[in-house]
C-alpha cells in the first residue's frame, strides 16, 4: 500500500527528510547538516537512501521545499521537465537554496523514477499579498523585470495559519475574520499579517535579508549604507557575504548568532550580547507593530521556529511590551513545514487541477 509521502527539504547547508502516513503521523523524520566540501549527492546516496529503502515501496508520492518560485509558482506545482526548467532560470534569485533543491528532485527521480513529485514554494503563501504590499517604490523598467516583494517561510506561515484557524474554529469562532500574526524566529526569522487564512502583508522582501535582525543576516537596512560600501570598493560578492553571514546577531554581538549563547553572555554581562539583544527586540517590536497596523488589529499572536518556541523572557518580554495591541491571545506553535508540504502534496495530487501556475 503506498500511503506514504517522501518529504524532503533541502537548505544550504542541511537537510531534513520525513516519511508521512495519510493521516498526518511521521513514520520516520531525521536531519542533518552537510559539510561545506561535502557533495550533496553523496548525502543523498549514503545518508538518506539507506533509511529509505526499507520503506520504498510504501511511498506514493514525494514532496520538495523550494525557497523561490518567483512570480510563476504560486501554489503546490508536480515537477516536469518544463518546471524543471523554470526552476533552473529562477537560480539567481535564490542561489544557496534552490540548487540543492533541484538536486534533490533529481535524486529523487533516480531514487523512484515512477513516482509523482511536488515542489511547495515558500513565497507561494505570500502570493496573496496586494499590489500595495510587495511593490518597491522604483521605476517601471525595474519592477517589470520582477524585482518586487516575494516573502519567505511561506510553508511554515501556512501552517502556522492552518493550525490557529482550526483552534479558531474549535471555540466557535469565524476564522474568516481573524487578524493573525505569524511570527517565524529562528536562525532565519520573519512575521506574516494573515487576515482570514491569507497573507496580506509580511517582512521578508524579494530576498530573506530583508526584515527582521537574524543570527547572521542584517535585516532592513538603508540601500544608501550599501552604495557606500560599494564606493568604498566593496564587491557585491563582498556585501553578499557581510550581510547574509556576519551580520545580524552575529555582528552586533561580535561571537555567535545563537540566542540561547547571547542570552547567557547578555546575563554575564557581555556590552555586545546586551546590545545584540536590544537592536533585536527593537526591530522585532517596530516590525509587529507594522503588521499589526496592516491587520487593523490582531486576534492572535503565533510563535514559532526555535527562537519563538523555547525563548520564554522573549515570550515574557513580548507579553508586557504588547499590551497596547488590546485584547489579542498568544500561541506558541511548533513549526512543521514536512507535515505542511505532505499536506500540500496531497491536496494538490488528489485534485491536480488546483495547482495554480500564475
Amino acid at each position: 500500500m503506498t500511503d506514504l509521502t517522501l518529504v524532503i527539504n533541502l537548505g544550504s547547508s542541511s537537510i531534513k527528510a520525513a516519511l508521512v502516513d495519510s493521516t498526518g503521523a511521521f513514520l520516520w523524520h531525521s536531519g542533518r547538516s552537510i559539510a561545506a566540501d561535502e557533495p550533496l549527492e553523496d548525502v543523498l546516496h549514503n545518508w538518506l537512501e539507506p533509511d529509505l529503502d526499507p520503506h520504498r515501496q510504501q511511498v506514493g508520492l514525494i514532496g520538495h521545499r523550494v525557497v523561490h518560485g518567483g512570480e510563476r509558482f504560486t501554489a503546490p506545482t508536480q515537477i516536469t521537465e518544463e518546471v524543471l526548467a523554470t526552476l533552473e532560470l529562477l537560480t539567481p534569485n535564490a542561489p544557496l537554496h534552490n540548487p540543492p533543491a533541484l538536486k534533490g528532485m533529481a535524486w529523487a527521480t533516480t531514487w523512484a523514477p515512477s513516482l509523482p513529485q511536488w515542489a511547495c514554494f515558500d513565497t507561494a503563501f505570500h502570493s496573496s499579498m496586494p499590489a500595495a504590499a510587495y511593490t518597491y517604490a522604483i521605476p517601471a523598467e525595474f519592477r517589470t523585470k520582477g524585482f518586487r516583494r516575494f516573502g519567505f517561510h511561506g510553508i511554515n506561515h501556512q501552517h502556522i495559519a492552518e493550525t490557529v484557524a482550526d483552534r479558531w474554529r474549535s471555540q466557535n469562532k469565524d476564522p474568516s475574520t481573524l487578524r493573525l500574526v505569524s511570527a517565524h524566529l529562528g536562525a532565519g526569522a520573519s512575521l506574516a499579517a494573515i487576515h482570514g487564512g491569507r497573507c496580506i502583508d509580511t517582512t521578508m522582501g524579494f530576498t530573506p535579508l530583508e526584515g527582521l535582525v537574524m543570527a547572521t543576516r542584517s535585516g532592513n537596512l538603508d540601500p544608501g549604507l550599501m552604495l557606500g560600501l560599494m564606493r568604498e570598493g566593496y564587491s557585491a560578492d563582498q556585501m553578499s557575504a557581510i550581510l547574509q553571514k556576519e551580520s545580524g546577531l552575529k555582528g552586533l554581538s561580535g561571537f555567535s548568532g545563537d540566542m540561547r549563547e547571547i542570552r547567557e553572555a547578555a546575563a554575564a554581562g557581555h556590552s555586545g550580547a546586551i546590545a545584540a539583544l536590544d537592536v533585536f527586540r527593537h526591530r522585532l517590536l517596530q516590525l509587529l507593530g507594522s503588521m499589526a497596523a496592516s491587520l487593523g488589529g490582531v486576534d492572535v499572536l503565533a510563535l514559532t521556529g526555535g527562537v519563538g518556541e523555547h525563548d520564554k523572557k522573549l515570550q515574557k518580554e513580548l507579553a508586557a511590551a504588547l499590551h497596547w495591541w488590546g485584547d489579542y491571545s498568544t500561541m506558541v506553535i511548533p513549526a512543521d513545514e514536512e507535515g505542511m508540504i505532505a499536506r500540500l502534496c496531497r491536496r494538490h495530487n488528489e485534485t491536480p487541477a488546483s495547482a495554480a501556475v500564475g
